[in-house]
C-alpha cells in the first residue's frame, strides 16, 4: 500500500515537473522590409490623401501555423504622399512631418506591439495591440489575414489620441470645409 502511494506520488511529481517546464515553442518570422509596405489614407471634408511609410523592422510570432504575436516598427521619416506631385506633394509631406502632425524630427519611429491575438477564421485574426505614435501609446484593435508567407493588417487610427489635433473639428470650431477627419487608415502588406 505504501509502495503504491509512493509510486502515484512519484508519477504525479514527474508529470508536474515535466509540464511545468514545457513552453510554447514560438517561431519568430522577421518581416522582409524591402518587400513589405504600409499604405496610409487620411480624409478631409473635401477629399482624401494617401501615401506610404516604410517598415524599419518587425516580426510575426507563430506557434506552428497559428499567429500568436508580433511587432512592427515604422520609419516615420519615410512618410510620402502618392496622390500628389510637385509643389503640393512637397508641401503635404513637409506638413505631415512637422509638429502639426507627426513631428518626425523628434519622433522618427512609431511602433505596434501585438498584445492579444484571437483566431477569427481559418487565416484571419483579431488583434489587440499597443500603438505608439509621437511618444503616446494607446490600445488599438485590428484585423490581420495570413496567407503563406504574406500578411495584410488593417487599422483605423484616431490621430487625436496621439496629440495630432491639427485641423480636427473635434477640437476647433469654424473649420468648415478645411476640417480633417480624426481617423485615418493604415494597411500593412507584410512579407516574412
Amino acid at each position: 500500500m505504501k509502495n503504491s502511494i509512493k509510486n502515484i506520488a512519484l508519477v504525479a511529481f514527474v508529470a508536474l515537473f515535466t509540464f511545468s517546464f514545457t513552453t510554447i515553442e514560438k517561431d519568430k518570422k522577421e518581416i522582409k522590409t524591402e518587400s513589405s509596405k504600409v499604405v496610409w489614407k487620411g480624409y478631409k471634408v473635401t477629399g482624401s490623401h494617401e501615401g506610404t511609410i516604410d517598415i524599419k523592422s518587425g516580426a510575426l510570432d507563430f506557434d506552428g501555423d497559428k499567429l500568436i504575436g508580433g511587432n512592427i516598427t515604422i520609419d516615420m521619416t519615410t512618410l510620402v504622399s502618392t496622390d500628389l506631385e510637385g509643389e503640393y506633394k512637397g508641401k503635404l509631406e513637409g506638413h505631415l512631418k512637422s509638429d502639426d502632425f507627426f513631428g518626425v524630427e523628434t519622433h522618427n519611429t512609431s511602433t505596434l506591439e501585438f498584445i492579444e491575438v484571437k483566431a477569427s477564421g481559418k487565416n484571419s485574426y483579431d488583434v489587440t495591440g499597443k500603438l505608439t505614435i509621437k511618444g503616446k501609446t494607446n490600445s488599438v484593435k485590428f484585423t490581420i489575414s495570413i496567407y503563406g508567407n504574406k500578411a495584410t493588417a488593417n487599422l483605423k487610427v484616431d490621430r487625436t489620441k496621439y496629440g495630432v489635433k491639427y485641423g480636427s473639428a473635434s477640437f476647433f470650431d469654424d473649420l468648415k470645409d478645411k476640417a480633417i477627419y480624426d481617423e485615418f487608415d493604415l494597411v500593412a502588406d507584410l512579407e516574412f
